[in-house]
């Protein structure tokens, strides 16, 4: 019978201050929208930049690194009072690149974290046109891989990226390097390796990834012609790329590589720490926004609470002298503060959603956007909506507790 008294009087303190009420609604509004529009934004803006970085960069990298060989050779071969002197003593790498690539291949094959990898034969080479020369990196690729991989058909300006498995003679340039030799699709250019190898390639293609170094400095040719030009043989790559399924996990999978394969393996926070660094103050920044805004709106709520409690305190005092305990006074109010949360939180997610897709039509023409980037997670909306109920929950709590503990007699005396 107290209970449905209760649930009257709070539908009474809803009703009775309508505007009251609605400014405690739209301030768990704002919030809510707010958290779901900036995760939304911030994620967005994250997967764009992880999605931009990881076009050219591989989750871990496995190639031939120069050995890290401190032993002394000379040692066992004389005796002790035997006088050696030792001046710029050097590591010699005697094998260049990795010339059995197969077994590598079939061990990468057989771990299941693995989701896909691909071989590449880079060589440090000009780019010739005429009296034009460009020093860069030519990058000898197995198509259908490099394109399971790094998906290099997104980021083509002219051409398609697949005729290059089909060209021995084809190159696909970067859209910099081509306006630095002033040539265009259809046009020839001269490769020149460091060993004084030269040969000419048909421009199939253009490729714009907006990064700089690949753009500038970075073209594409078959693997197998690449192998031609350095006279190696058809297992021989200089560079393994290999993505896994989450990009965070890539320093657990190396180490459970490395002690399989004899060349070194590299996950990409090795080689990228700023890029690692960015993504952890992102993610840093977007949370501290996020908590700031729901804190806001808890005291919001807090506020308005307080305020309602204090203006019926004679009604309170009423209510006790009644009958009504402490614990009902409790009740009565924290029912109100989670009706007025769970409102709330419907409509602030709902316009969370709305002004999330609002913001995806903006035109943002960078890089390979064309709108303002926006994810859509379910985890923002869950979390808006559990982290919403808890703050309006203690926000109501509070002056509730201080209802209850009000002495009737002290406030009727006045």
């Amino acid at each position: 019978m107290i209970r449905k008294t209760n649930l009257k009087i709070v539908f009474a303190h809803l009703t009775s201050r309508v505007k009251q009420t609605m400014v405690a609604i739209l301030s768990v509004t704002f919030g809510i929208s707010m958290y779901i529009f900036l995760n939304s934004f911030m994620n967005g803006v994250n997967g764009t930049q992880t999605e931009l970085a990881f076009s050219t960069l591989a989750h871990i990298r496995v190639y031939n690194d120069l050995p890290e060989d401190k032993s002394n050779l000379l040692a066992g071969s004389f005796d002790q009072p035997t006088a050696v002197n030792i001046r710029n003593a050097r590591v010699i790498q005697y094998r260049e690149g990795i010339r059995n690539s197969a077994k590598v291949l079939h061990t990468l094959a057989a771990l299941p974290d693995i989701k896909t990898y691909t071989p590449q034969v880079n060589i440090n080479v000009f780019f010739r046109n005429g009296a034009s020369q460009v020093n860069g990196l030519l990058s000898g690729v197995e198509v259908l891989s490099e394109e399971a991989l790094f998906k290099p058909s997104q980021y083509m300006a002219k051409g398609q990226w697949n005729n290059l498995g089909y060209r021995a003679d084809g190159i696909v340039l970067g859209k910099g390097l081509a306006k630095k030799l002033s040539v265009k699709l259809h046009d020839k250019v001269m490769v020149a390796t460091a060993s004084g190898i030269t040969r000419s390639y048909e421009i199939i293609g253009i490729i714009e990834t907006t990064l700089a170094n690949v753009d500038n400095a970075k073209a594409f040719i078959k693997i197998g012609a690449a192998r031609q030009l350095l006279s190696k043989n058809a297992g021989y790559v200089t560079d393994i790329q290999v993505n896994i399924g989450d990009f965070d996990q890539a320093r657990r999978v190396a180490d459970k590589l490395s002690p399989l394969v004899d060349f070194k393996v590299e996950p990409w926070q090795e080689a990228n720490g700023q890029l690692d660094a960015a993504n952890s103050l992102r993610n840093i920044l977007a949370v501290a926004v996020s908590f700031t805004i729901l804190l806001v709106a808890g005291f919001g709520i807090y506020n308005i609470m307080n305020m309602t409690v204090n203006e019926k305190i004679r009604e309170i005092a009423i209510l006790k002298a009644m009958g009504f305990n402490g614990r009902d006074i409790i009740e009565i109010f924290l029912t109100q503060s989670v009706i007025i949360g769970m409102l709330g939180g419907v409509v602030g997610m709902a316009l969370g959603n709305v002004i999330s897709r609002i913001v995806n039509q903006i035109p943002f023409q960078i890089a390979t956007l064309e709108t303002l980037p926006i994810a859509y997670q379910v985890e923002d909306y869950i979390m808006a909506s559990v982290f919403g109920l808890c703050t309006t929950f203690i926000a109501g709590y509070l002056p509730a507790r201080k209802a209850a503990n009000i002495d009737p007699v002290e406030i009727i005396r006045g």
